[in-house]
């Protein structure tokens, strides 16, 4: 009767799991659906606990379990709590390692079982005892789940600012060796002798960790969006392959979920910025390499003032607010919504124009604004934005750089010529709002800067947003 129950936890958190992703895709359900799959989780850890049994007896070590539940619970809610929107993407990046780091300890503590249960005969190797099958879940749960949670350790590093980019000559060699010997390793812990065979498996989980800094190390900022996205499916895959080791039917399903979801969106970033996964991953773009870009002589560009500005806007018929990474460090998005809602009650048409690779997540803009609670049906994707802008009076954009960047289709040198980006030189007017002239993320210099319809607005995007909003109400 417990089996049927714990079988029946299992296939409700596995439905809510299914139920809560689709949820995701629309931002009035994305809450409810994500507490609903995290209720679901909760049903399948408590059955788990309470009603799983082997040889009859159940886990015990009850203190242990919800100890770890406890701190773990703890230092999970402060961290959200407190983390800003500008720290959202080194977070998920933190948390997706977590995730790699527990994949690769379930292997760690199964294949020391097996090492105990089969080191009898020490003549022999572990393919003597143990189905083939079943080691490579094992290994894969192993090497998977280490490269995840290094990688995933760098990619916070970087985001965070803390660690640099770090190329040299050759290291793509090095790497490819480096993933051999991940891969021999592998093989030899299966086939040698098992007084040696612990020795092997340590070793390789020590090369993938090593494999998982050396190959985030060189990929450049502006594609950390995309190496976010496909260390989540790696982290996906490696907790599928914990739930195989347990005939875990909920564990092997959120797994899967997980690598599914992260490949579909690896390859639709890819395909935002006209690049194939392999290039993203040699490729260094926005790295030292692409920086050279930003010594390019471009000229004079002209700048705007605050009461220019609110004029222009004022006036407009139909006005594109575009939002980038300076938006988010400058917390402006409420401030941005109050423009918005200021200019609609003089019957300008406000909408967003997202570009799918803005910010330092996937959906990092979406998130933003719908946290300030701008309505997802002015958010337009970048198809339909283009389509938009050429009956467009004003295009303001915060913080935004490589993303309407026109070199990246009149520019052949260009490290982003070829990516598609928001064709705002279309609109009658450009305003940009930034900081300084300096690039931006993929270090390179912006054509668009220079061109005559655009105007530039120095500041802070949340005090440049509030003054701004000031000059329109004093009209």
């Amino acid at each position: 009767m417990e089996l049927s129950i714990l079988t029946l936890c299992y296939l409700v958190g596995s439905v809510t799991f299914i139920i809560g992703l689709k949820m995701l895709s629309n931002p009035k359900t994305a809450r409810n659906g994500n507490l609903l799959a995290a209720a679901g989780m909760a049903i399948a850890i408590v059955g788990t606990i309470f009603l799983y049994e082997e040889d009859g007896k159940k886990l015990g070590n009850y203190p242990w379990i919800f100890g770890g539940i406890l701190i773990g619970g703890i230092i999970g809610t402060l961290a959200a709590k407190k983390v800003k929107m500008t720290a959202m993407p080194e977070m998920v990046s933190m948390f997706n390692g977590m995730g790699g780091a527990c994949a690769a300890l379930i292997s760690a503590v199964e294949f020391d079982h097996l090492y105990k249960n089969y080191k009898g005969d020490e003549l022999f190797g572990l393919a003597e005892y143990v189905a083939a099958g079943h080691y490579l879940t094992i290994i894969a749960g192993a090497i998977i789940g280490s490269v995840s949670f290094a990688g995933s350790m760098i990619a916070w590093g970087k985001l965070s600012g803390k660690i640099k980019d770090m190329s040299f000559r050759g290291q793509h060699i090095v790497n490819l060796l480096m993933l051999a010997l991940v891969l021999v390793a592998a093989v030899m812990t299966y086939t040698y002798q098992t007084n040696t065979a612990l020795i092997l498996f340590y070793a390789t989980v020590a090369l993938s960790l090593v494999y998982g800094v050396m190959f985030v190390m060189p990929i450049g900022g502006a594609d950390m969006p995309v190496v976010i996205s496909l260390l989540n499916s790696f982290t996906g895959v490696a907790a599928a392959c914990g739930g195989f080791l347990y005939n875990n039917k909920v564990m092997l399903t959120g797994g899967i979920l997980v690598g599914a979801a992260g490949t579909l969106l690896t390859i639709l970033m890819c395909k935002a910025m006209n690049r194939s996964l392999k290039n993203v991953l040699i490729g260094s773009f926005g790295g030292g390499a692409a920086a050279s870009g930003a010594k390019k002589d471009q000229g004079a560009y002209k700048e705007i003032t605050l009461s220019d500005t609110a004029v222009v806007m004022s006036y407009a018929h139909k006005v594109m607010i575009v939002p980038g990474y300076g938006l988010a460090v400058a917390q402006a998005q409420h401030a941005c919504h109050e423009l918005e809602k200021l200019l609609e009650s003089k019957g300008v048409e406000v909408k967003y124009a997202i570009h799918p690779v803005a910010g330092r997540m996937p959906g990092h803009m979406n998130v933003l604004l719908a946290e300030a609670d701008v309505s997802y049906d002015k958010l337009l994707e970048m198809e339909q934005a283009n389509d938009e802008f050429s009956t467009t009076d004003v295009v303001l954009i915060l913080g935004a750089n490589d993303v309407v960047n026109p070199a990246a289709k009149t520019d052949p040198s260009s490290p982003i010529y070829g990516m598609p980006i928001l064709d705002v030189e279309l609109s009658k007017n450009v305003i940009v709002n930034k900081r300084s002239m300096k690039p931006g993320y993929a270090g390179i210099e912006n054509d668009l800067f220079f061109q005559p319809k655009t105007s530039m607005l120095f500041g802070d995007a949340k005090k440049v947003l509030q003054d701004l909003i000031g000059e329109i109400k004093n009209l």
